[in-house]
């Protein structure tokens, strides 16, 4: 954790930067913040490959040591041990939320959606709260195994998946159609905590399974959008332009539901299958499936499936707004035209969102991941992750380049800045036209090279502009 000592290692370009040890490039030209140069930027970070090598790579980025750091990405466990017993500057960067688990376990999610929902019918109208319908019928046990019994019985005969509520990579999933399965699983599970000493009870969410999903060559999959919230109060989130889908290795059949390589299309469970390409990982870029999706229902479907996607992130959103923890480093309260060295809070939420289409071309949410997998399952999907995390620094802007009145900063667009952003001809936010198209441009062409080009100016030591293509 950064203590006040450490946190005043910030070199000036002046003075202090020609002292630091080993230090080689620094830039004098960034912005200022209250007439104090800025110098280095010391970042810290988990040993993950692609994350690394963005990192190393930016110009005037060092990497700190123990606790000298004025950016980290840390793991939410690092932050949940460490946030709160340290002063943290004006200036400084962490790359989640206090409390981001109110929208990245499974059963707070549903809990906040279903709060939110609730409010809508009460205050707004019907209408306006069935725009929250896009996730399953979820109940969480062992809390609500009564009620879940009841909806159970409502239906018979119909596939439910259970998953702990904080779990990744498809650990302790399975599906299940007898509700002896949870009862064996209720007796099996009660004898491993009473084995344990002092066992906190872990829970899990039981959820309507999707039985009709959206199939391409007869295989199931989901996508993975990535969304990066810079403030909660007030709202502000970007949207990234590429993602992918995650397909499963093996055809899809509700008639084999112990299989998980057909039902479950996490990397770290498709890995195993006897069909699992290694060399491409199963993947499609979101770009590809688009130009599919056009092809096979039309332009129009499309683009209605792809609102519905941006319905889906921003009433997630929304819905955590006012739990998600805003203290002085998570505010946004400065004007769009003050410098971004202040602008943005202290903290920095990439989110992976995790959403299946059924065969009507509804999304369903079915998870937001705090901490989405950075690492590679093919050279492709590392050139993506690595424009990525790119993107989310120039959104950051340690840097100091931006003006706050940007709607696309590579490859993301601002979606949502205390309302909703509308494309335009110029650069600042505001309606084009009459029709009000929104802002976002997921699985369109990326022209982020070209946009970084136009709107960053090269910092000391780089070529215009340089970066992952």
């Amino acid at each position: 954790m950064p203590s006040q000592k450490a946190r005043r290692h910030i070199h000036c370009a002046r003075g202090t930067a020609d002292q630091a040890a080993g230090s080689k490039v620094a830039y004098g030209n960034v912005k200022r913040r209250e007439g104090e140069g800025r110098g280095y930027v010391r970042y810290k970070c988990p040993p993950t490959k692609t994350l690394q090598d963005v990192l190393r790579q930016r110009p005037g980025w060092l990497e700190g040591r123990d606790e000298d750091w004025d950016f980290n990405w840390c793991e939410t466990g690092w932050l949940r041990d460490n946030y709160g017993h340290s002063y943290l500057e004006d200036h400084v960067r962490i790359c989640h939320f206090r409390n981001h688990y109110e929208l990245t376990r499974k059963n707070l999610m549903v809990k906040n959606l279903k709060r939110h929902r609730k409010l809508l019918e009460r205050e707004v109208s019907a209408a306006e709260a069935a725009r929250c319908d896009f996730f399953p019928c979820t109940l969480e046990l062992p809390s609500e195994y009564h009620l879940f019994v009841e909806e159970f019985r409502r239906c018979p005969g119909s596939t439910w998946i259970m998953k702990p509520a904080a779990r990744s990579q498809g650990r302790g999933i399975f599906l299940f159609r007898k509700l002896k399965d949870i009862t064996d699983w209720r007796r099996d599970r009660g004898r491993a905590e009473e084995a344990r000493e002092e066992a906190q009870v872990e829970s899990y969410v039981a959820q309507r399974y999707i039985e009709d999903p959206y199939l391409i060559g007869g295989r199931k999959f989901d996508l993975r959008v990535y969304v990066l919230v810079t403030s909660y109060l007030p709202l502000r989130a970007w949207l990234y332009r590429d993602g992918f889908a995650r397909f499963s290795a093996t055809r899809f059949s509700l008639s084999s539901i112990d299989d998980q390589h057909a039902h479950l299309t996490n990397v770290a469970v498709q890995r195993t299958a006897p069909a699992y390409d290694h060399e491409r990982g199963c993947k499609w870029g979101l770009r590809q499936l688009r130009r599919f999706l056009c092809a096979r229902h039309g332009a129009a479907a499309a683009d209605t499936l792809f609102a519905e996607m941006d319905n889906v992130f921003i009433r997630s959103l929304q819905s955590v707004q006012k739990v998600i923890i805003n203290d002085k480093h998570c505010f946004d309260i400065r004007p769009a035209t003050t410098s971004s060295w202040t602008r943005y809070a202290h903290h920095t939420a990439p989110y992976g969102y995790d959403i299946i289409l059924d065969q009507s071309l509804k999304p369903w949410l079915i998870e937001v991941n705090a901490s989405p997998s950075l690492n590679a399952t093919s050279q492709q999907d590392y050139e993506l992750k690595c424009r990525l995390l790119e993107d989310t620094l120039n959104v950051v802007d340690m840097e100091g380049r931006l003006t706050g009145r940007e709607t696309q900063v590579g490859g993301f667009d601002l979606m949502w800045s205390d309302g909703p952003v509308y494309r335009q001809d110029g650069n600042s936010p505001g309606p084009a036209s009459p029709f009000h198209t929104a802002n976002t441009h997921l699985g369109c062409h990326n022209d982020r090279e070209t946009q970084l080009r136009r709107l960053l100016r090269p910092l000391p030591g780089q070529r215009p502009h340089q970066g992952n293509a």
